[in-house]
């Protein structure tokens, strides 16, 4: 029993180190933690994009149509449609799992914010969008889907 024990935590060790200098651990698709999308991450040069893959109501209820960013401030990109929608852009990988100085933007209020990600563990990442400091944001716990 003892051994076992002490296999398992030697494997969640290695786990996790696995994951810790790994720039490229964020990139897969991820379920955000209001379950009503997919966010997939790629990299693209030395900066990490994500962009929406999947919606839980991918149609509008009313006219059954696509949705599409009809929050946007800006109205000729009312009409784009949500799905490939890039809403993640210019992250930088800063090492001990965290990624930052990147955008954030929420189709549902239309706003773009300052964003940074923590990978928890291999199957978890914290995204957290602020206005100016860090403090003054919040945080979606994403899960790994592939």
């Amino acid at each position: 029993m003892k051994t076992s024990w002490l296999f398992l935590f030697s494997m969640l060790l290695w786990m996790n180190a696995k994951t810790q200098n790994n720039p490229d651990a964020c990139v897969g698709t991820w379920l955000t933690g209001s379950k009503k999308g997919h966010v997939q991450i790629y990299k693209q040069g030395d900066k990490y994009f994500g962009k929406i893959v999947w919606l839980k109501e991918p149609n509008n209820p009313t006219t059954g149509q696509p949705r599409t960013d009809i929050n946007n401030s800006d109205a000729q990109k009312k009409t784009r449609p949500l799905l490939g929608l890039v809403n993640l852009r210019d992250f930088k990988y800063d090492g001990s799992n965290t990624w930052n100085d990147g955008k954030i933007y929420d189709p549902e209020n239309g706003k773009e914010y300052s964003c940074k990600m923590k990978l928890v563990d291999a199957n978890h990442l914290d995204v957290r969008g602020y206005i100016g400091v860090s403090l003054m944001g919040r945080t979606d716990s994403w899960t790994r889907i592939k």
